[in-house]
């Protein structure tokens, strides 16, 4: 049987998760993206060619500071990941203002 490690009663939630440091950017990051679902889903669902500023910043932080896992963490294949990143770091880059939302019909 296998022992547990013991967590000592001196320490804190926020302690444990490492939410207390730098690291609560992860954190906060993965809780936006959260929030960002609907719109990531269409991205990949509906063809849709926008991410909001505000979730490709969440995507760019959690791709380039946190764990690898992260994004899995929310369902996200390694290669969805990656086109997640590589879209919101071309955004990144451009000097232009995001496009308008461009929707493309499904083929069904």
């Amino acid at each position: 049987m296998a022992a547990h490690p013991q967590v000592s009663t001196h320490t804190t939630l926020a302690t444990r998760l490492r939410l207390d440091n730098e690291e609560t950017t992860c954190w906060g990051s993965l809780l936006h993206l959260q929030s960002c679902i609907s719109n990531v889903l269409l991205f990949f669902l509906n063809g849709e060619t926008y991410l909001r500023p505000s979730c490709c910043h969440a995507i760019r932080i959690i791709g380039h500071h946190c764990w690898p896992s992260m994004l899995a963490s929310l369902g996200f294949t390694v290669q969805e990941g990656d086109i997640l990143r590589g879209y919101c770091d071309a955004t990144a880059h451009s000097s232009s203002p995001p496009p308008e939302p461009i929707f493309f019909p499904n083929h069904t």
